[in-house]
């Protein structure tokens, strides 16, 4: 549910790859008594120690062609051979033969059904099989473009519809859309608990102030605003649409447990409420509506509930 800005759509440079050819050299008589880390530490002052250390574990630094410990003391002559790995985030940006589910393309952009259980963009833990690397390989000249066209992010076990740029004028139009909010997104969300009307939240979100990989309603933080509806009443559950007047990290999902009615199968939001029915969040982009940069015109694509989504609010239906 991020929107990036026209800065955050620029360029994004990729780290230059450590070389994978190995390297040999000897430890100096001057480092003699040192644990072998703090040798290879002096001797590769351009590596970190933990990046050296974790190279020797993982075996691509050995010393006379064993792989000691990095604790293992050394005495000066001794031939350290080294091939290093490569730095996952020089070889993130490439593409690779993944699925995907294309709802609309033309020559300016592509509306794609994103599956749950798919990153849209590499980062620390995800640095292949994304969505930007499927990507890649669906339209090779989207390597021409910042981020391979992307423009807004769905969270990983979040489903549904987001809209890829082909062009660089087509990017920066929609970035502007989404700007001043003149793109349409609506989500269907299974929510615990029974949600009696509609209404909309209308608070600030920002980083937990402990828990920094967790967004929360902070005070001082980014504008957000989601607006929500119940479409059913379930067992002990609602289904609800709900859609985004901004595009927060996390937005929906920190906003509904705000509320009192976390989503279902969100562990990071959901607080001691765990559903055994569901393993992601039940949370799906539904709807998409956008003027189209090249023609003027206004256009809408829809994406039904995935079928894990059906599922649960079946077997919620059927227990009420």
């Amino acid at each position: 549910m991020k929107n990036y800005s026209p800065n955050r759509a620029a360029a994004a440079a990729t780290p230059e790859a450590a070389s994978e050819t190995a390297t040999e050299t000897v430890v100096p008589a001057d480092s003699a008594g040192m644990r072998f880390d703090q040798a290879l530490a002096r001797l590769f002052p351009q590596h970190s120690r933990s990046r050296l250390t974790t190279w020797i574990k993982a075996g691509r630094i050995t010393l006379e062609g064993a792989s000691p410990s990095p604790s293992h003391k050394v005495w000066g002559g001794e031939k350290i051979t080294m091939a290093p790995l490569a730095d996952p985030r020089a070889t993130a940006f490439r593409a690779q033969a993944i699925p995907i589910d294309v709802v609309y393309e033309d020559a300016h952009l592509i509306v794609i059904n994103k599956p749950p259980g798919l990153v849209v963009h590499p980062g620390s833990g995800n640095w292949d099989g994304t969505l930007l690397n499927a990507l890649l390989q669906h339209a090779p000249s989207l390597a021409q473009i910042p981020r391979a066209g992307i423009v807004h992010r769905l969270d990983k076990d979040t489903s549904g519809l987001l809209v890829v740029a082909k062009t660089l004028t087509t990017q920066t139009a929609l970035v502007r859309q989404l700007q001043d909010h003149s793109v349409t997104r609506e989500y269907v969300a299974v929510v615990h608990g029974l949600v009696a009307r509609e209404g909309s939240v209308d608070a600030p979100i920002g980083r937990h102030k402990t828990q920094r990989t967790r967004m929360a309603v902070v005070p001082g933080g980014k504008a957000a605003i989601t607006h929500y509806e119940p479409i059913e009443h379930l067992l002990q559950a609602t289904l609800l649409r709900c859609r985004l007047e901004t595009g927060r990290t996390h937005q929906i999902r920190v906003h509904l447990a705000s509320m009192g009615h976390p989503i279902v199968g969100d562990l990071v939001y959901g607080g001691n409420r765990k559903t055994p029915l569901f393993a992601r969040q039940a949370l799906h982009a539904e709807k998409l509506a956008l003027t189209h940069p090249a023609t003027g015109r206004r256009r809408s694509w829809s994406a039904r509930v995935p079928a894990d989504m059906r599922k649960l609010i079946s077997s919620l239906k059927n227990a009420t």
